[in-house]
């Protein structure tokens, strides 16, 4: 029942010094002064101790450990109020902050253990961890501009790359002398004093390409699914955490982004993510998509500057709306997926990783061309025309049962570096989320006064550390399109969830000419995102088999015959020249037909940065054709073929109105119209005849 645990900091920054005009200043705990610097406070991490919790149970010991959180926030905030009294006393945190917390604590756990108890078998050695300890945050002041910007980040990668920053507690010199000018921006950073500092940045020019990925095996799924939900340009924010502390408002402690579920806050039952409006172009995805907002330090005062998760937790300045948000859904390199269980909670990243340490750290910062390296704890600096990139791979393996578990990870898991999962888990579709920011570099060298420094929200006493960014999601996707989801994935084809199955990003029209497309993003080379040469200028017919691939990861050619279809106007399918005789008999609904298909397009919304190419559905009006890329019967491209399960075209059945069949009528009214002239010609003659 319990794991491993870590712990929390809460962070106080004193002014004195040992011969100062107070009294002796704060000692951490093991007896060092904090002359001119910051304090932490470690507290044990008692939610990943409980790794099982019986159901029963469950909402109990969440509240409870909302609490927790609660506490350490209050006590974050009241050292860094008391920072003169701590100065003047070197008792103070003690007597005032720290025992009180120490008793509060026990009283919460023992609550957690007795809820568990009334149900289960109560958890031991809880008790233990009610104590926390005072101790230096390693974001020292005093040390000027040594150390504060670029060159204080210790060893380069080993100190702003892969986890070589001690979870930056002043390891390997990442976190030393990150004070502008002794103090940097009120008090030793932004955000009221608990950080961003300087040395939470480093320059992605001086990064070497880090990126690696597992060679795709025979049986790997090599497709991709792509849905669009917006980026929050409408501001859904809140404090609260629907995964983590169900029922408790503000149990985030820092606000969130929200896109896709717009039911999304802490009282959203499972009911009523399912009925919830979405922000997704496909309203088949009703998922919910959420991480801590992005913030620049430049004093601009928010909705919530007052509130409880934004400004009095030191959560401030102006929120930044994302300028591209791309949710990717991709395959295992060892396995074909299987669909995700509708309602599955998934978080990834730990937002406590600046004390729990970064064993569950996930979130990748890069910059716009630059995608092939990757800081996973310092704040990216772009060069000019490069924008910040944020992106998470969540986990790809699920235990085949939970939808959830007690401490939210081990229903579900990473798989190994061969993209293996273990045993008794099996793969599902990987969500990729990749958030893009316009914002300008910060200056370190004034401490963010000329162009603000950036961070994400976090708890406070997390210190707004980038190894602490995460995210959160919540599958509410309708069951027929997971199912064309897992399908688009496993065929190895590139897909988006607004176009009909197996369109991927190939959605040509089939014309000679090609299609304009939109100058894409620079991307990371290693995630195989190319300019879809196959695909999108109407060589594949709107297939889109072959986009979008990169030159990696490519599916097996198609052994069928290239399209050579003419531009699609009003003219029938030339695909393959017909050389039976004209049928010059009415047709039926239930024979196919050459017919060119209306160039009506359908209400779906086109792909960002795909072509244009209206989308023709086989339905008695083009308005309502179904956005669901579950429709995968009655959905054509272009050329009026509809892709099969295996993405070839087959000919599909006439089921439109007068005016989608009207040019296969008018041969035999015409004819109908001469038999009938000739009968009567015939008869007069007969007639006069007589």
């Amino acid at each position: 029942m319990l794991g491993g645990g870590g712990l929390v900091a809460v962070n106080v920054y004193a002014s004195a010094s040992e011969n100062g005009s107070g009294g002796e200043s704060a000692r951490t705990s093991d007896g060092r002064v904090l002359a001119a610097g910051a304090a932490t406070i470690y507290c044990p991490d008692i939610g990943t101790e409980l790794t099982d919790v019986p159901d029963a149970a469950r909402a109990d010991v969440d509240k409870e450990l909302a609490q927790l959180d609660g506490q350490i926030a209050d006590a974050y905030q009241r050292l860094q109020n008391s920072a003169q009294a701590v100065q003047q006393d070197s008792g103070f945190a003690d007597d005032a902050i720290m025992n009180p917390l120490k008793e509060k604590r026990a009283a919460t756990i023992d609550r957690i253990a007795t809820a568990i108890d009334r149900v289960g078998d109560r958890p031991e050695g809880l008790d233990s961890l009610a104590g926390c300890e005072l101790r230096d945050s390693g974001n020292r002041s005093g040390d000027g501009q040594d150390g504060s910007g670029q060159d204080g980040n210790g060893d380069g990668q080993d100190a702003n790359g892969q986890d070589g920053n001690d979870q930056g507690q002043g390891g390997d010199d990442g976190q030393n002398g990150n004070g502008q000018n002794g103090n940097g921006q009120n008090g030793n950073g932004a955000q009221g004093g608990n950080g961003p500092v300087a040395a939470d940045f480093a320059d992605i020019t001086t990064v070497q390409p880090n990126v690696q990925n597992p060679r795709p095996g025979a049986d790997a799924s090599r497709g991709s699914f792509t849905t669009s939900c917006g980026v929050n340009a409408n501001g859904l924010f809140n404090s609260d955490n629907v995964i983590v502390a169900p029922g408790v408002t503000n149990g985030a402690h820092h606000f969130h982004d929200y896109v896709g579920n717009q039911s999304n806050n802490a009282f959203a039952s499972d009911d009523d993510l399912a009925n919830a409006d979405t922000t997704c172009e496909n309203e088949g995805d009703k998922s919910t998509y959420y991480w801590p907002v992005l913030r620049l330090q430049n004093g601009t005062q928010e909705q919530d500057a007052g509130a409880p998760g934004g400004g009095t937790e030191g959560n401030a300045g102006e929120i930044v709306t994302p300028k591209q948000v791309t949710l990717t859904f991709v395959g295992n390199p060892r396995d074909k997926v299987t669909a995700m269980p509708r309602l599955l909670r998934i978080i990834t990243g730990d937002a406590k990783a600046f004390v729990n340490g970064t064993a569950n750290a996930n979130a990748s910062w890069s910059c716009t061309g630059f995608e092939d390296r990757q800081l996973k704890d310092k704040y990216p600096i772009c060069p000019d025309g490069s924008d910040v990139v944020r992106s998470f791979k969540f986990q790809s393996c699920w235990d085949g049962q939970n939808i959830d578990s007690a401490n939210h990870r081990t229903h579900v898991a990473f798989a190994d570096a061969e993209g293996n999962c273990a045993g008794g888990f099996r793969a599902i579709p990987q969500l990729v989320q990749r958030i893009v920011y316009d914002v300008d570099a910060p200056s370190l060298q004034d401490g963010g006064r000329t162009s603000p420094l950036f961070a994400v929200d976090a708890f406070p006493e997390q210190l707004h550390k980038p190894v602490t960014d995460h995210g959160d999601f919540i599958n509410v996707f309708d069951e027929d399109l997971m199912q064309s989801m897992v399908d688009c994935i496993n065929s190895g084809k590139q897909c988006d969830s607004k176009d009909g199955a197996g369109s991927g990003s190939g959605s040509g029209s089939g014309d000679d000419e090609p299609q304009e497309t939109p100058t894409p993003t620079p991307a990371a080379p290693s995630e195989g995102s190319g300019n879809g040469d196959q695909g999108g200028n109407g060589d594949q017919g709107g297939n889109g088999d072959q986009g979008d691939t990169g030159g990696k990861d490519t599916p097996e050619p198609s052994t069928e015959v290239p399209s050579t279809d003419a531009p699609n106007t009003d003219t029938p399918n030339t695909d393959a020249p017909n050389t039976e005789e004209p049928n010059t008999e009415e047709p039926s609904g239930d024979t196919p037909s050459d017919d060119a298909p209306s160039t009506e397009p359908a209400e779906v919304g086109t792909p960002t940065g795909r072509d244009e190419q209206p989308k023709v559905y086989t339905t008695s009006s083009a308005s309502s054709a179904p956005a669901s890329l579950s429709s995968q019967s009655t959905a054509v491209a272009a050329d009026g073929n509809a892709p099969s399960a295996d993405g070839s075209t087959e000919p599909q059945a006439v089921t439109g109105g007068l005016a989608d069949t009207g040019t296969n009528l008018w041969p035999a009214a015409a004819g109908g119209t001469l038999l009938i002239a000739g009968a009567v010609l015939l008869l007069r003659i007969r007639r006069r005849a007589v």
